[in-house]
């Protein structure tokens, strides 16, 4: 008897420690966040990180200036400096999946509210390590369900609570492609090399976390953390 309660007190205590590091991976973040628009954003811890877990909509910098929309195919593909769009140039995306961002705006580092800034490539990779690595960490972070994501949605279950969606991109011809079925995130780095940024994206097929770089004129989604 005396040796069954003690399996009983480890196990509980087993328990315990389980629900403890699944607390410190993933909590509910109540803080505030507002952009210059007054949008409110959703936070969440992952690990010793916080994140929004919505994309970024904001139009104008975090000094109140605002950030130029682009519209035209041509003008999109020529432009060297900072813009955004909707996709299909349409706000009914706005709430949503939020804007598509420039690397141009991107490398201006004043998108996201001050306290938060874009994440940078090393912060992704904390990030993907934390949920087991770039083959696996996918499906964590991905909405779970095919209400936005396109069929199969693989292994996707959003136990992070990150939330990734499918908001698609903006190529540099100016057309647009791919939501619902690929999200593409823009990361921050002051290296840069030809106008090129990294990125990483997560596709509908499978649970991997990809990462690329491509020149600043494609349109691209944007996640923020706080400093």
């Amino acid at each position: 008897m005396e040796r069954f309660r003690k399996y009983i007190v480890f196990f509980h205590l087993v328990i315990l420690i389980v629900i403890s590091i699944e607390e410190n991976t993933t909590a509910q973040n109540l803080e505030a966040v507002v952009d210059q628009d007054g949008n409110n954003y959703k936070t969440i811890t992952i690990g010793n990180q916080i994140w929004m877990i919505e994309n970024l909509r904001t139009t104008k910098y975090n000094d109140g200036t605002i950030i130029p929309l682009v519209t035209d195919n041509r003008a999109w593909r020529i432009s060297s400096t900072p813009a955004y769009c909707w996709y299909n140039n349409d706000t009914i995306y706005k709430n949503l999946y939020g804007a598509l961002y420039n690397g141009y705006a991107v490398n201006t580092n004043k998108l996201c509210p001050k306290g938060w800034h874009i994440s940078t490539n090393a912060e992704w990779t904390t990030l993907i390590q934390i949920l087991g690595g770039k083959n696996i960490a996918g499906g964590k972070l991905k909405e779970s369900g095919t209400t936005h994501w396109k069929e199969p949605n693989s292994g996707a279950t959003n136990e992070s609570g990150f939330t990734a969606l499918p908001g698609g991109t903006r190529y540099n011809n100016g057309l647009f492609f791919s939501m619902g079925y690929i999200g593409y995130w823009w990361t921050f780095t002051e290296a840069n090399v030809f106008n090129n940024g990294w990125y990483r994206s997560m596709d509908f097929s499978n649970c991997s976390v990809y990462r690329n770089y491509i020149d600043f004129n494609n349109g691209f989604s944007v996640r923020c953390i706080k400093d």
